[in-house]
């Protein structure tokens, strides 16, 4: 079985994936920029600053990604279902990307379950790689 072509679909997530995080960087790099923040120092904690929260965006998805792709990992592995796996790789990136939008426009409630959703679309991964295995 080819896995690169089997889960092309997921693939093709993480690449977005990729790309999104690149994105956020970009974006976090520039208001930095913006607001002459000196690298290296303390981003005050405030979510009324563009700034902390662009960063906070940043380390949010660097503390998630591990797991995303661990899961995705196990999906692949264990020979679970191409198409489900492909709704929970894409169902997370799409998350994760509602979720920098939210939490850029300061909008905390569709933030959160913006969060939710993409916790929701890992789970599904696992639950998705578990199956594999029964």
């Amino acid at each position: 079985m080819d896995l690169a072509q089997t889960y092309s679909i997921t693939i093709a997530a993480l690449g977005a994936l990729s790309a999104l995080m690149f994105c956020q960087l970009i974006v976090a790099d520039v208001v930095g920029v913006r607001a002459k923040h000196l690298p290296g120092s303390s981003v005050p904690t405030d979510h009324s600053n563009l700034l902390f929260r662009t960063t906070r965006t940043v380390a949010n998805t660097n503390e998630s990604i591990a797991i995303f792709i661990l899961a995705v990992l196990f999906c692949v592995l264990s020979g679970a279902s191409p198409t489900v796996t492909a709704y929970g790789a894409w169902g997370f990136v799409i998350s994760r990307a509602l979720y920098a939008i939210c939490y850029y426009a300061n909008l905390p409630l569709l933030r959160s379950t913006t969060f939710a959703l993409a916790l929701l679309a890992i789970v599904a991964l696992l639950i998705t790689g578990f199956s594999g295995w029964f």
